[in-house]
């Protein structure tokens, strides 16, 4: 049998009509022409598909067989042409996401919330298992974007540019060094730095100021979450160094400071590494726009 999707359309216009001639009109055909694809349809089956001389015209088992089939795959043939038409228009399709950066998360959220009720047909994901192999699979095609600081020549590649920020030290406000103006690399030799549990290359204390200077922190603890690193520097348990939006909250709280690394301060860029050729797409342009906002309303706040 060679069934095609107007056959399937056809079974189910004269089951839910009741009649060649008002399934006719749905379907936007003659009469005549309905019956010769009737007619067709069961000499290619082998069987009769209806009751004859039934009115309303009634389907045999065979026919109700097929109906039930036109029943399944037509709707599903209907949500794909949608879900096509969707990405044609730009409407739809997916955007998972890499992190290279782990302090990230503090602004991402709000950004995926905005973005989800602006493009509710858009598939977002993030994958943070991917975070240290993102931008290899950037390239083939296993997410669609990576948050990362080390832009790097890439075929198929663009890095995007969204904000700059500057990576502080936090100390709870009784330390001994929170009377410094700033922080040099000697200042932590004897102190207990307390990270994300990523690779020190990954993190800007060690790229921007410790690896350069020859200098290793006296102890290194590593805390996943970003509360439970305050709370501890709070605790007089450490020391820590972090973006500035990550600390907007704890500039208004007389438990912490915050003070530049060095006397001029450190200043990080972070990109958006996309595919060239969907660099463009209207969904992509709209999540990198509010990406470049939201950290300064953050730091606003």
């Amino acid at each position: 049998m060679h069934i095609e999707f107007r056959h399937l359309r056809t079974i189910k216009a004269i089951h839910d009509e009741g009649g060649l001639a008002r399934a006719a009109d749905r379907l936007n055909i003659t009469q005549s022409a309905l019956s010769h694809q009737v007619k067709n349809l069961e000499e290619q089956a082998g069987v009769e598909l209806f009751v004859r001389r039934s009115k309303p015209l009634k389907l045999s088992d065979a026919g109700l067989r097929l109906l039930r089939a036109a029943e399944k795959i037509l709707p599903e043939v209907a949500a794909l042409e949608a879900e096509f038409a969707g990405l044609v228009a730009g409407r739809s399709g997916r955007l998972h996401i890499a992190i290279e950066c782990h302090a990230c998360f503090e602004w991402l959220f709000p950004v995926l919330e905005q973005f989800r009720r602006a493009w509710p047909d858009v598939d977002v994901d993030i994958r943070p298992g991917l975070a240290f192999g993102a931008l290899p699979a950037l390239q083939r095609e296993e997410v669609d974007l990576v948050v990362s600081s080390d832009p790097e020549p890439l075929k198929g590649v663009t890095f995007v540019p969204l904000f700059d920020y500057e990576p502080v030290f936090v100390a709870a406000s009784s330390h001994p060094l929170a009377q410094k103006a700033y922080i040099e690399a000697s200042d932590f030799a004897d102190q207990t730095l307390i990270t994300y549990p990523v690779p020190r290359e990954r993190l800007d204390v060690f790229t921007e100021l410790l690896l350069p200077a020859g200098v290793i922190p006296a102890a290194i603890r590593q805390v996943e979450l970003t509360a439970m690193i305050l709370i501890l520097v709070a605790s007089q348990r450490g020391v820590a160094v972090l973006p500035d939006w990550v600390v907007r909250d704890v500039r208004l709280q007389s438990d912490y400071v915050t003070l530049p690394l060095t006397k001029g301060g450190v200043t990080r860029r972070l990109y958006a590494a996309v595919r060239e050729s969907e660099a463009d797409q209207p969904y992509m342009a709209h999540l990198l726009r509010l990406a470049r906002t939201e950290p300064l309303k953050m730091m606003r706040r």
